[in-house]
């Protein structure tokens, strides 16, 4: 259930409300980062359509704020308080003052987010430990042999985000999406990893049967593959599962890319040298993402990477993005420059060079 839906957040005292719990739960004695403020007040003004200023914001504790939500679905207290945690994933180090406090709104809210005992392990130091509970609270746990059909694979699957290992029936079926004409589903998928230079699925070091499902969703949201496109994604895909434990690719993704508590997730590994989120615009196209996620959660209400997309391969892009329901990108996401799956700016340096020789025939496939 989105936040204004039935008209509850669309009223603008009751966004800030939200907003003012967000804030209270996350901001040390010297009020929110920068950091903080923009990304917060980006999510609130994309799920609600109403802009909140948090440059200065009145406290209301974990006891208050639970009484004047005590209405709300627990859906909807539940995304609130991921929203607590998104605001201190943000932050290195977190201060263990701010994590206690996150729990206590939680607990107030009576919401039991795994993902609350993550950010908690980061504020202590134990980073492996945080590691291990971000895979049991999130895609690991609830890993099902019964998936594998729609992944066209007999592949034994060690770890969801693991590269891939050689599997040639899954190489030719994705090899096959080159014969289909432009413009379809499989065409389209496959000509993202020609003129980036990826591996296919079921070859050496290329992405998994499961991870390239997220791949499928590059296409229909129009996200390009660098850092910044990996984010939005993968806060697109979080946002649509309606099980909470969605959030985990967020979070991943942030760990990975934001602030390097994921040092290494299998296929994708930390780059520190180009951490996204102090970058300026990377916290409105994030939380644009949040909103066609949630606006997905709403309309679909299933997982997006349990979609048999190898079914519709062959079948127009834009058809299959209508029957979805995926809205198009926001206003505020296009102004800053979000740029789309075959954009060379939604290429990192390495791809846009491969995809530039390819043009000029210095590379041949």
């Amino acid at each position: 259930m989105t936040e204004n839906s039935g008209g509850a957040d669309t009223h603008a005292a009751d966004a800030e409300l939200v907003a003012r719990g967000i804030a209270s739960a996350v901001a040390s004695d010297d009020g929110l980062t920068e950091l903080q403020q923009s990304l917060l007040e980006a999510v609130r003004s994309a799920l609600t359509g109403v802009h909140v200023d948090l440059s200065e914001f009145e406290p209301i504790g974990p006891t208050a704020l639970a009484q004047a939500l005590g209405a709300r679905p627990a859906s909807v207290r539940h995304r609130i308080v991921q929203d607590m945690v998104l605001g201190e994933l943000v932050l290195r180090p977190i201060p263990p003052e701010i994590a206690r406090r996150v729990e206590t709104y939680a607990t107030a809210l009576e919401v039991d987010d795994r993902f609350v005992r993550v950010a908690r392990r980061y504020a202590q130091g134990a980073f492996g430990l945080a590691w291990l509970d971000l895979q049991r609270s999130g895609f690991a746990e609830h890993w099902e042999r019964a998936r594998m059909d729609q992944l066209r694979t007999n592949v034994k699957l060690e770890h969801q985000l693991a590269a891939g290992v050689e599997d040639p029936a899954l190489a030719d079926t994705w090899m096959g999406f080159s014969e289909l004409p432009h413009g379809t589903l499989g065409r389209a998928v496959w000509d993202m990893y020609r003129t980036r230079g990826f591996g296919l699925p079921g070859s050496v070091g290329g992405a998994s049967a499961y991870l390239a499902q997220h791949d499928f969703v590059h296409v229909i949201a129009d996200y390009g593959t660098n850092l910044d496109g990996e984010l939005e994604v993968f806060a697109l895909i979080g946002r649509a599962d309606p099980d909470p434990k969605g959030f985990a690719w967020l979070a991943t993704m942030i760990g990975l890319f934001g602030t390097g508590y994921v040092a290494d997730a299998g296929f994708f590994s930390s780059d520190l040298q180009e951490r996204r989120l102090d970058n300026t615009d990377s916290h409105v196209r994030i939380a644009d993402a949040l909103r066609r996620g949630q606006r997905l959660c709403d309309r679909l209400g299933v997982d997006l990477l349990d979609i048999d997309y190898h079914d519709v391969a062959t079948r127009p892009v834009a058809e299959v993005r209508d029957e979805l329901g995926v809205d198009p990108k926001g206003t505020a996401a296009t102004a800053v420059g979000s740029p789309g799956a075959f954009d060379l700016a939604g290429m990192s340096r390495i791809q846009q060079t491969y995809a530039l020789s390819l043009e000029q025939g210095a590379v041949r496939r």
